[in-house]
């Protein structure tokens, strides 16, 4: 008889930001594995895994989801209730979402943890977020018998807060999407892009500095405004009612696509005269892979897990001082050696990520934890 192993996979009901994104793509490839009977928990227990995009099934949950921070907090309260009805023993959880759910009988827990944000930066997070996680990250993830992470920067985070083993402390990294994310030839598009541009992206909220972008792109000189229109892509976070007021304020210059397909996306990163990525705190940080695998040139935050990530394929500047984030567009835009040899330098390093690669990791402390 196969090993049963439940993953949570409640991250799915909503449009696929970070956790979502990482949750799905290890999860499809974990289901090719015949060696496990794969469990999905939604709320409810499942034998297939589903995405948000697969129809209207999860149409009502994530309506209660966006609704109200009051039917959020209903919500999570029916996940841990319903996390102890019908529930048979399994011989693993993986819980992908930081904080393992409490009434899951599993023999062996494994969660992933991915940066410590909610502690460190408790702007970054809505109060209802910092609320959840102060009632029962510290009080579960003691259960867990092992801890991935995306990053040694955020290992060592873990080690620094956790009295948690260090050895039992796994450093997994993400991957990307090559079949999707790649030099692409036929760039049609339907999104009405200008000839030339400057883009970022991620969600709309405080920890993806995009105020700080706009400020510096308005430092820039009228000719390269005129010349670069600057893109933003990404899913309304919270917090956002004064970058999006900028926006407003500068549709001549500044485009907000919002959430788009990841086909779409592709494209987006392949026309782009350079992306720019200023986060303040990233425990991985996707987007800069994705646009180097595009072939477009990165400038990236030198903060957190981004320098280990992006290593020697990025030009980096300091998220806190709008002007270096201007200097270094200016340096990336005006010098086409320095892009050259960017998009080379890029397309290597994004090769070394994937998400098979990823999951085999995964897939290895599975086997190692349940020996």
């Amino acid at each position: 008889m196969n090993l049963k192993i439940l993953i949570n996979t409640i991250p799915l009901v909503s449009n696929l930001t970070g956790i979502g994104r990482y949750t799905y793509e290890i999860s499809d490839k974990l289901r090719l594995c015949d060696k496990f009977d794969f469990n999905y928990f939604y709320g409810y227990k499942s034998k297939k895994l589903f995405l948000k995009s697969d129809g209207e099934k999860f149409k009502p949950l994530k309506h209660l989801i966006d609704k109200s921070i009051i039917l959020k907090k209903i919500f999570r309260r029916m996940i841990l209730l319903s996390s102890n009805l019908y529930m048979p023993n399994y011989d693993l959880y993986w819980e992908p979402n930081f904080i393992p759910l409490s009434n899951i009988k599993a023999k062996k827990i494994i969660t992933t943890v991915h940066d410590f944000s909610f502690i460190l930066h408790k702007d970054y997070h809505p109060k209802e977020r910092i609320d959840y996680f102060e009632n029962y990250f510290f009080k579960n993830i003691i259960k867990s018998d092992y801890i991935i992470t995306g990053s040694n920067y955020s290992k060592n985070e873990i080690i620094d807060r956790l009295d948690f083993e260090k050895e039992k402390i796994e450093v997994i990294y993400h991957g990307i999407r090559h079949d999707i994310f790649k030099k692409l030839t036929n760039l049609d598009s339907r999104l009405h892009l200008p000839k030339k541009y400057i883009l970022s992206v991620g969600s709309i909220e405080p920890r993806k500095n995009l105020l700080g972008l706009i400020k510096a792109y308005d430092l820039l000189d009228i000719e390269y405004k005129k010349e670069y229109k600057l893109i933003l892509v990404g899913f309304k976070g919270w917090e956002n009612n004064e970058i999006m007021e900028l926006i407003d304020k500068n549709k001549e210059y500044i485009d907000y696509l919002g959430f788009i397909s990841d086909e779409e996306l592709a494209i987006v990163y392949n026309l782009a005269s350079v992306f720019v990525f200023p986060s303040f705190y990233e425990g991985f940080g996707l987007p800069p892979l994705e646009a180097m695998a595009c072939g477009t040139p990165v400038v990236s935050s030198n903060s957190t897990s981004l320098p280990e990530v992006c290593a020697e394929a990025a030009i980096y500047c300091n998220p806190h001082d709008i002007l270096d984030i201007r200097d270094k567009i200016v340096t990336v835009l005006d010098n086409k050696d320095l892009q050259n040899s960017l998009v080379e330098k890029g397309l290597l390093r994004a090769s070394m990520f994937s998400w098979e690669k990823s999951a085999e990791e995964h897939m290895k402390l599975f086997k190692k934890v349940l020996k």
